[in-house]
């Protein structure tokens, strides 16, 4: 416990008693400083600011998200879980796909009385999901972050491009999105249950397709849309099909099926995460599974015998944090 008064001799000793600089009022309070003081502090010019109601930040310069996202928690307390387009980006959605909004939106327990204020919206729920930690913050799993920022949007094209992203992320699959829209509020989610539905109808046509053709290999994958994991836990892709036995991956796709030439550029970022951790993959145009399916098996069966004369990389279809 602090003595009264040697809180201004000792700055580092409030800051350790801070997340990232953010306090509550009360937890100051208990190191023995007097509301007036406290409130002097936060004074336009003065040393700190007031983030949220009871909620301190100690300096008095902008907050970054970081110390907004811990002030929103600080605020909505200890069961809180940050959800929708923030969380969606700490989960590693790319930004430039999700919608720039300034609230940051929270879920707490539905017996918890705390009201929305200022940047922070609560959502009362009977369906908190569990916790998931990213880099200390506490997170809604990324489907049901999708699926709250979805909700919150009123025209297609920003649900499409939030869809499209969780999808060829490959840790959100449909039918999890489609249970979400089903099993929470259905306030606001006609929009998000069309999108998905064009969304599945075009890649399912695909998939029925590619399912046929392979049952043609004398070894045909052994998984469909699965993520690929390194060692430590760093995500690698989620081909559509993949042979676990040889490591090898077949992605179909292209701008017919990235509904955006911007899914282009991300197609090069996954083939050269396959490329560095050693991973052999074909990628193959929608259109060649009707247009040209001898040539396919061929380039098929052809990745299979290289694949299977090199040593098989550390991938894993499980995530191993350190």
């Amino acid at each position: 416990m602090i003595k009264i008064g040697s809180w201004a001799d000792r700055p580092q000793t409030l800051w350790g008693h801070s997340r990232r600089g953010v306090i509550t009022a009360a937890t100051l309070k208990r190191l023995g400083m007097s509301s007036k003081t406290i409130y002097r502090k936060c004074l336009p010019g003065q040393t700190w600011q007031r983030l949220l109601p009871g909620v301190v930040l100690l300096h008095n310069g902008t907050p970054s998200q970081d110390e907004k996202v811990t002030a929103a928690l600080t605020y909505a307390g200890p069961d809180a879980l940050l959800t929708g387009a923030e969380a969606c980006r700490r989960h590693g959605l790319r930004t430039g796909a999700l919608p720039d909004v300034s609230q940051l939106h929270v879920l707490v327990p539905h017996q918890h009385k705390i009201k929305s204020a200022e940047f922070v919206t609560v959502e009362r729920t009977i369906r908190i999901p569990p916790l998931q930690l990213r880099e200390g913050f506490r997170l809604a799993p990324l489907v049901r972050a999708t699926t709250d920022a979805a909700r919150r949007l009123r025209s297609i094209e920003p649900v499409e491009r939030l869809l499209v992203e969780a999808l060829q992320q490959g840790r959100c699959p449909p039918g999890d999105i489609g249970y979400e829209l089903d099993h929470g509020t259905q306030r606001g989610t006609a929009i998000a249950r069309r999108v998905l539905a064009g969304l599945v109808t075009v890649r399912s046509m695909a998939e029925v397709r590619a399912k046929a053709l392979v049952s043609e290999l004398e070894m045909p994958p052994s998984h469909w849309n699965v993520p690929i994991w390194l060692p430590g836990g760093r995500y690698v892709g989620c081909p559509d099909a993949w042979w676990d036995d040889v490591a090898l991956a077949w992605e179909i796709d292209s701008f017919e099926f990235h509904f955006e030439r911007s899914g282009y550029a991300r197609t090069l970022k996954r083939n050269s995460r396959y490329a560095a951790a050693g991973v052999t993959v074909v990628q193959t145009l929608p259109s060649r599974l009707e247009r040209d399916p001898a040539g396919v098996l061929a380039e098929l069966a052809g990745a299979l015998r290289a694949a299977s004369a090199r040593p098989r990389p550390a991938v894993s279809l499980r995530q191993q944090v350190a």
